[in-house]
């Protein structure tokens, strides 16, 4: 709680709001009733709305969503979104908790029985069917491994700042085949926040405001045994919505800050999400071609994989620092458009963010 609460005084403090101007919080915590309950801590009065989302790793993108939705109802003007992970505490990270992620009864049920006890082994089925059907190798998810650590290493805030590279990736040692160590992020503590409000009143704030450009949501299915296809889910339609509604395309994205539980999460989102034909997103990573300076960098500020979890929230921080031009040594030039992921059920749910440093 220490970390979100921190994470919630900073973004106040960033945008120049004062306290008695948020009047909606939203979050996702470990009992029932949190954004009320972190709303109390930090001395916020959110009499309009309030909100806890239960979506896992797709849940801090799916704030976002909610947040516009709430203002764009008239339920509040500005909302507090913040979000974390408790590192290998039981219920508490998503990708990063215990066996299974605070769920009972049909885990244990219908899952553990099986073998499928704990998320890389899920995420595992639907890698290996995506190498059967196109030929993507290992050394290909390690090219992701590497480009995020290699970010990693420029960014202050991030866990993990050694330099990787293929041959450790490789050499790591095997988790759920075909995923090694360094495919797999590992659990850490955490959080992020952000504000959101309408462009009206975010123009006279004293600090820069990135704009919410466009937003898609979908729900193919709940884990990787329910998916009607196993190596395109749900995030080709969610991605499609939100270029539909800034009205851009692939094309225009200069970088990319995507979940990535597992580098096979990342693959296929990149895909899906347009930059690359289905079946190609191996090559796609090879040759330098996600790191900074190449053609789209991924997961600028180390991503979950590097950086750390907190339910995928810092991929959004990230994508606002780079939009306002001060990622540091990180910075991608001439950023306007980001794009972010979010994503839970085994790549069955996923929110699709677009941002970028002018209005739409």
């Amino acid at each position: 709680m220490g970390l979100v609460l921190e994470a919630g005084v900073r973004a106040i403090q960033d945008s120049g709001f004062r306290k008695d101007d948020i009047d909606g919080v939203i979050t996702r915590g470990p009992q029932l009733n949190y954004s009320a309950i972190l709303a109390d801590r930090l001395g916020l009065l959110p009499r309009h709305y309030v909100c806890d989302v239960g979506l896992s790793g797709s849940s801090s993108a799916s704030m976002i969503l909610n947040a516009v939705a709430a203002i764009n109802a008239g339920f509040c003007t500005s909302v507090l979104g913040m979000n974390g992970s408790m590192g290998g505490e039981e219920g508490g990270g998503g990708e990063g908790g215990g066996p299974d992620a605070g769920h009972s009864g049909w885990v244990h049920d219908l899952s553990a029985p099986f073998g499928s006890g704990g998320a890389p082994i899920g995420y595992s089925l639907l890698a290996r069917r995506h190498m059967h059907e196109y030929g993507t190798t290992s050394e290909q998810f390690g090219a992701i491994a590497v480009a995020c650590r290699k970010h990693a290493t420029l960014n202050p805030n991030a866990s993990f700042r050694t330099p990787i590279t293929l041959e450790d990736h490789q050499n790591s040692r095997m988790i759920a085949e075909p995923f090694r160590l360094l495919d797999c992020c590992p659990p850490t503590i955490g959080a992020g926040a952000v504000i959101i409000a309408s462009t009206e009143r975010a123009r006279d704030l004293p600090n820069q405001p990135v704009y919410v450009l466009g937003l898609g949501h979908c729900n193919t299915h709940s884990e990787a045994q329910y998916a009607p296809n196993m190596t395109t889910v749900a995030m080709r339609e969610a991605a499609q919505r939100a270029y539909e509604m800034a009205d851009l395309g692939p094309r225009d994205v200069d970088f990319a800050n995507v979940y990535d539980c597992f580098t096979y999460a990342a693959l296929v989102t990149l895909e899906d999400y347009g930059f690359c034909k289905k079946g190609e997103g191996g090559s796609f990573v090879e040759g330098g071609r996600i790191e900074l300076g190449g053609e789209l960098p991924l997961n600028t500020g180390g991503g979950l994989l590097s950086q750390g979890h907190a339910s995928g929230f810092l991929h959004i921080t990230e994508t606002a620092t780079q939009l306002r031009g001060a990622a540091g040594e990180r910075q991608v030039a001439d950023a306007k458009v980001g794009i972010v992921s979010g994503q839970c059920g085994t790549l069955g749910v996923n929110a699709c963010l677009l941002l970028g440093n002018e209005p739409g």
